[in-house]
Parts: structure tokens; sequence; C-alpha cells
């Protein structure tokens, strides 16, 4: 049981660094693209470069698994749905005037533990 709880650990730890490192490349996409764009679409664009980004990690180094189809398709369907709700609660919090760099990051830290969620399932599921 104790080997169980060191693997979950080194899980959530491995996730913790993919996910701050996926999630700077996200952020500065975002800061960069708002330059140029409304914050929505420039979220969008974050989103899909950090997304880039965390396949590769997540499944090489946190999940330590190969690519395949099943996991690949797993993980664009968690992201779609990570997407949208991150996407609803960015334009929930502009609604209601707070501001928009603060927004993206506040969204990210009320997404985190729901999108680890969804990965493990995703790729660690009963054989």
């Amino acid at each position: 049981m104790e080997k169980k709880w060191r693997n979950e650990l080194g899980r959530i730890v491995r996730f913790g660094i993919t996910g701050s490192l996926s999630t700077l490349v996200h952020y500065g996409a975002y800061l960069l693209a708002l330059l140029w764009m409304a914050p929505t679409a420039a979220y969008t664009v974050g989103y899909g470069v950090g997304l880039c980004v965390n396949y590769v990690m997540t499944t090489f180094f946190t999940f330590k698994k190969h690519p395949s189809k099943k996991n690949a398709a797993g993980f664009v369907v968690s992201h779609v749905i990570n997407y949208l709700l991150e996407i609803g609660i960015l334009n929930l919090f502009l609604f209601y005037g707070m501001e928009k760099r603060l927004a993206g990051i506040l969204v990210l830290i009320v997404v985190v533990p729901i999108n680890f969620l969804i990965l493990r399932f995703v790729f660690v599921r009963k054989q």
C-alpha cells in the first residue's frame, strides 16, 4: 500500500512540475497575444500553445507512458472540457470587472485540481 501512495505522490509532484511549466508557456503566450487580440482569443492562443507542451510532458514525464491514439484522444477530450470550463470562468471573471491579467491567473488556479483528476483517469485506468 505504501508503494502505491508513493507512486501517486510522485505523479502529483510530476503533474505539478508539468502543469507549472505548461502554465507558464500558456500564460506567456496569453500575455503576448493580448498585445494584438481580445482576451478570449488571446486565451485560446495561449491554451493551444500550452496544450502542445502539456501533452508531451504529461505523457512522457507525469504518467510515464508512450503516446497512443487512445491517450491522445482522451487528452484532447479532457482538454476540450477543461478549455470550455476555463473560458467560461475567464468570461465570468471579466464580466464582474476583474482585471484581464489577474483573471487569467485565477482561472488557472481554479481548474488545476479538476484537470489532474481528469488526466489521471485518462492515463491511469484499471486494465
